[in-house]
């Protein structure tokens, strides 16, 4: 169910004035899933970003936590 929705049009469907119940429970879904993949996103960034850091320093400890956090996290999504 993962779908990649622009941010204009995110401001689009909840920017409509009065929506009925349906539709404003609608945009509370849609904005909890752009929420979610903004935030799954950062935290992959951000795990790629301690990945090179480990690997810099040559930390296998670090390098092997922050790997296994960012296979989990691609599990999740299903990504490759």
């Amino acid at each position: 169910m993962e779908h990649y929705y622009s941010y204009a049009e995110f401001l689009k469907a909840v920017g409509k004035g009065q929506a009925s119940p349906s539709e404003q429970l609608l945009n509370d879904i849609y904005m909890d899933l752009f929420l979610k993949h903004v935030h799954r996103e950062q935290n992959r960034e951000r795990l790629l970003s301690l990945i090179d850091e480990a690997l810099d320093k040559k930390d296998m400890e670090a390098f092997n936590l922050y790997t296994e956090q960012l296979n989990q996290l691609d599990d999740e999504t299903g990504k490759p």
